[in-house]
């Protein structure tokens, strides 16, 4: 399945998703390519998003090959794969994760200012990204919003790849995916059209969906209804 681009997918995730009768779910975008597909859920579902700040760790002299993930909070998620295809310890990516700590710090300041990820504690947390191949950055994004008080958690994507399903349902309360692809592949593989996501482009997709909210209570239910909903940043 291919979709026109991130928003797209969104929009047909928010549907599958409008089923499964979450009560006052908290939408996590996983930065940065996750947040426009969060948006178009957290919109639909008439949730407030946020951002969660995940780190992925490339392997020494080659950082195209992901060997895991670290997220805001130090949760840190390994690719077992990737370490046994290069023959690395779980040791050696701690080191590396240790020597991503500070870009993961300023990235999560750009994000949250002085304030960490917003208190979690009984929240149920639908958790998003664009998709997920190998799983890392979903599972410490996952870890993240544990350590914040969340109780249960929804991972959703518009693909995810089959391989990894086991490990993710092992991490997840429920998992949804509008594709479960037979192996694992890159997300050009998912859309049309694969805009470039800069941290500007995933915080203003908050900031879109605290104004909606802002707006939406302003006015009331029935003229929020009248008024439509606004497109996308």
């Amino acid at each position: 399945m291919t979709f026109r681009d991130r928003g797209h997918a969104g929009q047909l995730l928010a549907a599958k998703l409008g089923g499964t009768r979450l009560a006052e779910p908290i939408v996590l975008g996983i930065t940065r390519g996750g947040l426009p597909v969060a948006l178009e859920v957290a919109r639909s579902l008439g949730a407030p998003l946020e951002a969660v700040v995940v780190h992925r760790l490339g392997a020494p002299g080659d950082p195209q090959v992901a060997v895991g993930a670290i997220a805001e909070g130090r949760a840190v998620c390994v690719n077992a794969k990737a370490l046994r295809d290069l023959d690395l310890t779980e040791d050696e990516v701690a080191a590396l994760a240790e020597r991503e700590a500070v870009d993961l710090a300023r990235r999560v300041f750009l994000y949250h200012g002085e304030a960490p990820l917003p208190d979690l504690t009984g929240r149920t947390v639908i958790l998003v990204d664009d998709r997920a191949s190998t799983g890392t950055s979903a599972r410490a994004a996952g870890r993240a919003a544990r350590a914040r008080g969340a109780v249960h958690i929804v991972f959703a994507a518009p693909a995810v790849a089959a391989t990894i399903e086991p490990e993710l349902r092992a991490e997840f309360d429920d998992v949804v995916a509008l594709e479960f692809v037979p192996e694992c592949f890159a997300v050009s593989y998912c859309y049309q059209r694969l805009d470039r996501i800069r941290d500007e482009d995933a915080l203003e997709c908050v900031r879109h969906a605290r104004a909606s909210r802002a707006e939406e209570r302003s006015v009331g239910p029935r003229d929020a209804g009248a008024q439509g909903t606004p497109h996308p940043p």
